[in-house]
């Protein structure tokens, strides 16, 4: 029997259209640049260079420049002797005038070469890295550094953008610009269109612990002293015209918020132009100075009552200013009534009592809605900001944000992008209670601060000088 090999029906291969992947593709091609046209671009890179380099460096550039000519034309010899009383008088300015040196030589001498070798050299890299870097016909564009400088804790980095870009492209990179510079952090600051400052801290300013600060002669109810700023200026809190709401987990110096602002208007307690009326749940922040209080709560109905009262003072305040006055200035008759309410979820979340909950919320919604006008203000702590806690949030104007628990409370208490502008309270060190980031009403950009710690000697002192008045 003969088999036939040819192959069946079923074993014939059909011709299948070709695949995507088979299609023909059409490419750019690749010309060799002339070599000419390579070393003509790097020449212009060199002149553009030589060009904007007495901008960027006047000082640098006048003084290499007159020590050439005076070389050139005078010999070595007189260039010595130029140098010698040079650096002479410069040892001078340093020793006469301490300050102003550090101003006009040693921080511009640090800007100009963090901008050469830190800045400079690592742009490219750190912003393609970061994705900042806009491609456009297979050419790539990056911003450009404007100018550095340097202040005694941070260096400033003014950028301009490429166009199409915009200021929240690097608020959303401010950790990966932060880890490329070699800084503990960024912040983005919007100067115009296309115009943006990143900060970058060189070293922290609030590392160490701010004792109690002197209690002032003289009060301003706007700008009572709380402790240091970042950039080592003074921490000026406003509370006549506002609300004040603190948040911070426990441990993170809320209570050196509390003190150190009743400790800023002792004397204006002493004088009777200012009254603090104290909610204390916990029984233990504020009872070492009972005695600075008008009044003094410990319990939830206690608590209620005193807010109840002071939504009738508030009231019977207005009623009187009514086609009168507008603005509140404070006297021993109608003094500057301040709210200071220590957890105040237990009033408004936790307290067992829904109508203690109802009443308490209420009365802090009239205050805060109604009393900045008249003289009354409320200064609240808490520890946990979301919303079925405490929904009156958004009525405190003024917001500070002690260490946080999560990244997402962070612009739960400062407001919708904080955080991508540097306001990273959940990474404060549990070590060092009492920094914190603040925002103010009317701005967006937070401040980092620390507040000074009162300790209970402290305390007693100024609960002790007050009974003594009394």
């Amino acid at each position: 029997m003969i088999r036939d090999n040819k192959p069946g029906p079923a074993q014939v291969q059909q011709p299948t259209a070709p695949v995507p992947a088979q299609t023909f593709r059409f490419s750019t091609p690749v010309v060799e640049t002339p070599a000419i046209f390579v070393i003509g671009g790097w020449i212009a890179r060199l002149l553009g260079f030589l060009v904007r380099l007495p901008f960027r460096f006047p000082v640098l550039v006048t003084a290499l420049a007159s020590s050439a000519a005076v070389a050139y034309w005078f010999g070595w010899l007189p260039l010595l002797v130029v140098l010698v009383l040079a650096g002479g008088g410069l040892a001078g300015w340093w020793w006469r005038w301490p300050a102003s040196f550090h101003r006009f030589v040693t921080l511009r001498v640090l800007a100009g070469w963090r901008w050469v070798w830190v800045y400079h050299r690592h742009w490219q890299p750190v912003l393609v890295v970061a994705g900042l870097a806009e491609s456009y016909l297979e050419r790539q564009y990056l911003p450009r550094i404007r100018r550095v400088t340097c202040s005694d804790w941070s260096d400033r980095v003014r950028v301009r953008l490429v166009a199409g870009t915009s200021p929240a492209d690097f608020e959303a990179r401010v950790t990966e610009l932060a880890h490329g510079f070699g800084a503990p952090s960024c912040r983005v600051t919007v100067r115009g269109p296309r115009d943006i400052v990143l900060e970058f801290p060189r070293r922290d300013m609030l590392a160490d612990t701010i004792p109690a600060l002197p209690v002032p002669e003289q009060v301003d109810l706007k700008a009572l002293p709380m402790g240091t700023c970042e950039d080592g200026s003074a921490w000026l809190l406003r509370l006549h015209g506002t609300h004040v709401l603190t948040v911070g987990v426990t441990g993170a110096g809320k209570g050196s918020v509390i003190w150190s602002a009743v400790r800023a208007m002792t004397p204006a307690i002493q004088a009777g132009t200012v009254r603090v009326w104290a909610v204390d749940p916990k029984r233990m922040e504020l009872s070492y100075g009972r005695s600075m209080f008008a009044r003094y709560a410990d319990d939830g109905e206690a608590a209620v009552e005193l807010l109840e009262r002071a939504v009738a003072a508030m009231q019977d305040r207005a009623a009187r200013y009514a086609g009168k006055q507008r603005t509140h200035i404070p006297t021993s008759d109608d003094p500057f009534l301040v709210i200071v309410v220590d957890e105040v979820a237990f009033l408004t979340a936790y307290h067992p009592d829904r109508d203690v909950r109802r009443r308490a919320e209420n009365a802090l919604a009239t205050l805060t809605s109604q009393g900045r006008s008249v003289g009354v203000a409320v200064l609240a702590a808490l520890q946990d900001p979301r919303k079925e806690v405490l929904n009156l949030r958004n009525l405190f104007p003024d917001k500070i944000a002690l260490r946080l628990d999560e990244a997402s409370q962070v612009d739960m208490v400062l407001g919708e992008g904080a955080r991508d502008r540097g306001a990273n309270a959940h990474l404060i060190d549990p070590d060092l209670p009492g920094v914190a980031y603040v925002r103010l009403e009317g701005s967006s950009i937070p401040v980092r601060v620390r507040a000074a710690y009162v300790s209970d000697e402290d305390i007693t002192a100024m609960a002790t000088d007050m009974e003594e008045v009394a």
